[in-house]
């Protein structure tokens, strides 16, 4: 068969000098430094756009924020304008239809009348109704207007014309600001107009009830910029509006004023500008701040960013330190598993070449038995055939050939374990019940149990579902189990071995546990019993392959083995076997290594 090699020959391992200390810690060293050095320059750029897009986001983000609390602040604001002018022009509608135009020249009825619209809040200063002509019929008004013809207004006209009228700011009869609200009622060929002026202060304070900072300011104003309130801080009623016409060119924006330095009257700080266009009348609303106020949130911001910034600097930075420490940690820590692993890696590769070398002596060895257990029945029929050989030399001679058979049987045995050893054997799987399989197994163990004193208890979990597995295999694991379990009682009047199964939820599988009341094993060997030709049996009575080849077989089987043992109170071996094998669990105990 040749040569036999040395085990570090055979599998490709050389023997080599192990890592000087002394030098790996200095390499240590330099990779702390590197990985130090290389975390803060890569983390100063990453640092540096994450500060910028923050800037940017958050600097986009509050302008559109802004924007939209005024754009939201001007429509509301609208909203409420719009409103209150037309419950107005409604309370007037509501009295001239309802009312006839002989009622309503009646002085103390329309005192009444003007007392009720006027009731919980001062909507309205004065109230008259005019004929056609442009005459009062009736006026309630702290202003000596009855005499008074307004044929001749612009406002008149616009009434008669239309029906329902709401004024710009004008000073008329009474020579101060205000604006009228007009309906008129037709009957036949007559008109009548029920005119009422508004209060300029409440409808001030009402356009004016937005506060917006300390330099914000909301005012009305018409086509032409002329007020129709006064602002907070700039311009006058009637007076024009310090923002140009030429700025309002849309239906309703929010926008940037540059006031123009070099015009004296338009020297203010840049705004922050929002409008919108009234419907009836045609008036422009206006919410306005400075532009440094609106945005000091945002420039507040920035300037956290800033500090953010640079905290965020030294922070990297103990981390960087702390972190690289972390990494050599674990660097070392996985240098001293890579050197186990190495260790186990060149007995792995031994027990490898075992197997394979076992593989060859088995397969060497079954020939010439074959051809042994041919000649000895030849032997045996040549025997039978011979007339002239006396009864007793003819029964020792078969005795001799039957104790050859039986050993031939016993090598036999003994290279099948080789060869299951070589893992040379390959698997079918299948549909597994366990218990009904754990039950067969017992009944083909029981009389050799029986024998030997030894009884069976079983725990064995109900409704455990059907998996794949390979039942050849499974047999083969727990026969070796039950003879080692009987073995373990040897000396001993009777014994017990336990046998149960329960589901193992957590890891999705099922766990069978085979105990017995025998001399268990010592802590010394506990480390052996898989390895494999370890037996404590008396020679001849063991080959020290069954826990090893068990082993391998659970292990190919997608599964787990342990074992708990006591001195001279037994031994318990733990399989888990997995519902669900994963990929690499081929149920070949070819491909696992012992």
């Amino acid at each position: 068969m040749g040569s036999l090699m040395e085990p570090e020959q055979a599998t490709g391992v050389s023997k080599k000098q192990p890592y000087p200390e002394k030098k790996r810690e200095k390499g240590y060293s330099t990779i702390y430094r590197k990985l130090v050095f290389l975390t803060l320059i890569c983390s100063l750029m990453p640092l540096f756009l994450v500060g910028w897009g923050i800037y940017a986001y958050y600097s986009g983000f509050s302008n559109i924020r802004i924007m939209d609390y005024f754009k939201n602040q001007v429509e509301h604001h609208r909203d409420i304008i719009e409103l209150f002018l037309r419950e107005r022009t409604s309370d007037l509608q509501l009295v001239i239809l309802t009312h006839s135009p002989d009622s309503l020249q009646n002085q103390d009825n329309l005192r009444i009348i003007f007392s009720v619209m006027n009731q919980g809040n001062p909507f309205f200063t004065d109230l008259g109704l005019i004929d056609n002509m442009g005459n009062h019929l009736a006026y309630i008004g702290p202003y000596a207007l009855m005499a008074n013809n307004y044929s001749q207004t612009f406002w008149f006209k616009e009434v008669m014309n239309k029906g329902i009228f709401i004024s710009d700011m004008f000073t008329g009869f009474r020579n101060a600001p205000h604006f009228i609200i007009a309906v008129t009622r037709v009957e036949g060929n007559r008109k009548w107009i029920l005119r009422a002026s508004i209060d300029t202060e409440y409808f001030r304070s009402l356009v004016e009830n937005v506060k917006i900072g300390t330099t914000g300011e909301v005012y009305l104003s018409n086509q032409e910029g002329v007020l129709q309130t006064s602002p907070r801080f700039s311009g006058v009623i009637m007076g024009q509006a310090i923002l140009p016409v030429e700025f309002f060119k849309e239906e309703s924006s929010i926008g940037i004023y540059e006031a123009d330095n070099k015009d004296p009257n338009r020297r203010f700080p840049r705004q922050l500008v929002g409008y919108t266009w009234i419907k009836n009348p045609h008036w422009k609303l206006v919410v306005k701040q400075d532009y440094d106020e609106a945005f000091r949130d945002a420039n507040q911001a920035n300037r956290a960013a800033l500090i953010f910034l640079h905290f965020s600097l030294l922070i990297i930075t103990v981390i960087s330190v702390i972190s690289t420490r972390y990494m050599i940690k674990i660097i070392r820590n996985r240098d001293k598993e890579t050197d186990f692993l190495n260790q186990q890696l060149v007995q792995t590769r031994k027990l490898a070449s075992l197997g394979e070398l076992s593989a060859g002596v088995a397969h060497e060895i079954n020939n010439p038995l074959a051809i042994i257990l041919t000649e000895s029945q030849v032997m045996r029929d040549t025997i039978e055939d011979i007339s002239n050989l006396n009864n007793d030399d003819k029964t020792e001679l078969l005795a001799s050939l039957t104790q050859t058979e039986s050993q031939v049987h016993r090598c036999s045995l003994i290279t099948q374990n080789l060869l299951k050893f070589s893992r040379r054997n390959k698997s079918q799987r299948e549909m597994v019940n366990l218990n009904a399989f754990l039950e067969d197994v017992i009944r083909l163990m029981d009389g050799k149990a029986k024998g030997m004193g030894i009884q069976f208890v079983l725990d064995l979990q109900k409704d455990i579902p059907a998996f794949p597995s390979d039942p050849s295999l499974l047999q083969q694991v727990f026969i070796n189990l039950i003879n080692n379990a009987a073995d373990a009682h040897e000396g001993k009047p009777y014994g017990i071995i336990n046998i149960g199964t329960r589901v193992d939820s957590l890891r999705h599988g099922v766990e069978v546990t085979v105990g017995d009341t025998g001399s268990g094993i010592s802590t010394e060997n506990m480390d052996k019993i898989f390895d494999p030709f370890f037996t404590t049996k008396a020679v001849g009575k063991g080959t020290g392959l069954g826990l090893s080849i068990t082993y391998s077989t659970v292990k190919a089987l997608g599964g787990d083995i342990t074992v708990q043992s006591t001195i001279g109170e037994g031994t318990q071996f733990n399989i888990f076997l997995p519902f669900t094998p994963s990929d690499n669990a081929h149920g070949n105990p070819e491909e696992v290594t012992t």
